[in-house]
């Protein structure tokens, strides 16, 4: 498929699909004329990149463990330099302080989305506490 369909099929601009070609992380095939032929296997692996991107690793970190991701669910396990899993250590710990403040936040937001459904469903309008603890948000 050209870039275009990719970009259609992923959500993610040419120019970022262009971009991830020249750091590595796509390698589309060449067609006769030169123009790029992006494989239907490329668009999970646009959704995995953009996923580890998201998730704060780097292209230069992404690009040294895509080989052992097949797809999202099958790892294949091979040799790693110390300075790569260190950096995927820090990476997991930072990813695990999002985890936990995404966690708090969502906790707050249900707590409040609880307090006014209560309150709308008594049709109470006056000021009442919103925080579980009994202080106003």
């Amino acid at each position: 498929m050209w870039i275009g369909r990719l970009t259609e099929r992923t959500g993610v601009p040419a120019r970022l699909l262009r971009y991830y070609e020249e750091q590595g992380l796509l390698t589309p095939e060449r067609l006769p004329n030169g123009y790029r032929d992006y494989g239907e296997h490329l668009v999970g692996r646009v959704a995995q990149i953009r996923g580890l991107l998201d998730a704060g690793l780097t292209t230069s970190i992404i690009r040294q463990i895509l080989p052992c991701l097949d797809d999202p669910c099958t790892i294949h396990v091979r040799d790693a330099d110390p300075d790569l899993i260190a950096a995927l250590e820090h990476q997991r710990e930072q990813m695990d302080d999002k985890i936990a403040c995404l966690t708090r936040n969502r906790d707050a937001i249900s707590a409040y989305l609880d307090a006014v459904r209560r309150r709308t469903s008594r049709g109470d309008r006056g000021p009442q506490p919103l925080h579980p603890g009994g202080a106003d948000l």
